[in-house]
């Protein structure tokens, strides 16, 4: 397996990653939106993409987006996007590209990484803990449009 920050050039295969990634969130195909959508993070400097590939075929993937945190003034990454194909899944992947992500951030002087999932989807839960994620207990999160 082969992880790497994409660029570019890996357009195609991030494209096909997303499409099933959102599909999967219950939102209808729509490679050209995704296209348009990752093709500006890339160019626009927006994101950093880490994709992972196996025997030459892209398995899976992670985007981060950067926030700062003005109370410590710091940098710090929002893990956004985690999605692994179906066939690759409980091969470590996803262990992978995040700690992938983890370096990333270490690399850059980050605070941290910030992630959040469905407070059903247990198996990313039980992962994120693994790794070395606390959950956040202090806080509320509010969102509006």
């Amino acid at each position: 397996m082969n992880i790497y920050q994409a660029t570019i050039n890996d357009l195609d295969s991030l494209v096909e990653l997303f499409d099933l990634y959102r599909q999967f969130y219950k939102q209808a195909s729509d490679l050209k939106g995704a296209r348009e959508f990752l093709e500006e993070r890339l160019m626009k400097k927006e994101s950093i993409i880490f994709i992972a590939f196996d025997d030459g075929k892209a398995i899976g993937f992670t985007q981060l987006f950067p926030s700062f945190s003005s109370v410590s003034m710091q940098k710090s990454w929002v893990l956004n996007d985690l999605y692994v194909k179906e066939a690759a899944r409980r091969k470590g992947v996803a262990e992978k590209l995040i700690n992938q992500a983890i370096d990333f951030a270490g690399e850059t002087s980050a605070k941290g990484i910030l992630l959040e999932t469905a407070a059903d989807n247990v198996n990313a839960q039980k992962l994120y803990e693994k790794i070395g994620f606390k959950r956040d207990t202090s806080y509320y999160y509010f969102f509006t449009i």
